[in-house]
């Protein structure tokens, strides 16, 4: 609820503006083309629009740019596997949306399986040994080695994955200033993805290809280290001690009346079977006649 309050009252006056600019720049431009009705400019932006939402510009200076070449599909590819999502290109054909389908449901298991499995590959040479290093060697505590080491690592993550490609992706992009820049990289690296930004997508790329390729290879090695960072986080005492305060605890109480009743039920099953026992050793034993305490005073009286 608080996210979108601050939403909507941050970015709700520059809808508002922006809807006044489109409706002036129609109707001038309705002014200007008296030949032409609303209804057939509206049609036209209708389809306009639509093809944008395929990835497909009418712009002269954009046709050179294809969608669906090798680099740009292996970038599609990334992204729906890594569960990014840019979706500024999006399958057009009926057999596209299924095969993506059925691409993804098998893809995205194995891929965050072998993501897993790299990163507590990673962990052990990048965050354990190292913090065992530091307390064996030197006799810091552990605990104190631990945090300092996650701090350093999270520093030369952003400083890596974030900070450095934000300042050679605004140099690479000519609209994206370092603000946008920094921008793409936090939305792409946390997998949300928006799709607002997206690089290599300008008019007269350089290099496009090899471009695209890097910046698969970026979003790949950034979500291992951003992975690994997270883990290592997680491995601090005091946020398992944290973490501890949200666990369901179980009732001792309810608990040790479980275990009464068990061992009350198991004495009381025990001694039920200890007599029945007896009842059947004294019903095998011979008959042995025995003289009653009368009968022998009489003898003796006698």
């Amino acid at each position: 609820v608080f996210g979108a309050v601050v939403f909507s009252s941050v970015e709700l006056p520059y809808e508002d503006l922006l809807r006044q600019e489109l409706g002036k720049l129609k109707q001038r431009f309705l002014e200007d083309h008296t030949c032409l009705s609303e209804q057939q400019l509206e049609e036209f932006l209708m389809r306009v629009l639509e093809a944008s939402n395929y990835g497909v510009s009418v712009l002269s200076n954009a046709s050179g740019n294809w969608n669906w070449d090798f680099t740009s599909s292996l970038f599609f590819a990334s992204t729906v596997l890594s569960t990014t999502g840019y979706g500024h290109t999006v399958p057009l054909s009926d057999g596209g949306k299924a095969f993506c389908i059925i691409y993804s449901v098998i893809g995205i298991p194995f891929t965050l399986l072998f993501l897993t499995a790299v990163v507590q590959r990673i962990i052990v040479y990048v965050t354990r040994r190292p913090v065992l290093y530091f307390h064996i060697r030197w006799g810091f505590s552990k605990q104190v080695v631990a945090i300092i080491h996650a701090v350093v690592l999270g520093f030369i993550t952003v400083s890596c994955f974030f900070l450095i490609p934000a300042a050679i992706f605004s140099v690479l992009e000519d609209d994206w200033n370092f603000l946008e820049s920094f921008y793409f990289c936090f939305i792409s690296l946390s997998t949300i993805g928006l799709g607002d930004y997206v690089p290599g997508e300008g008019y007269n790329q350089k290099f496009r290809e090899l471009y695209k390729i890097g910046i698969t290879c970026y979003l790949l090695l950034g979500l291992i280290a951003m992975l690994v960072v997270l883990e290592t986080f997680c491995e601090l005492h005091e946020l398992k001690k944290f973490r501890k305060l949200f666990y369901v605890k179980k009732d001792k109480e309810e608990d040790q009346e479980q275990i009464v009743e068990h061992d009350q039920l198991s004495f009381s099953s025990i001694s039920d079977q200890a007599s029945s026992m007896k009842d059947d050793q004294k019903a095998n034993e011979p008959f042995v006649t025995s003289q009653s305490p009368t009968s022998n005073d009489s003898s003796l009286n006698n």
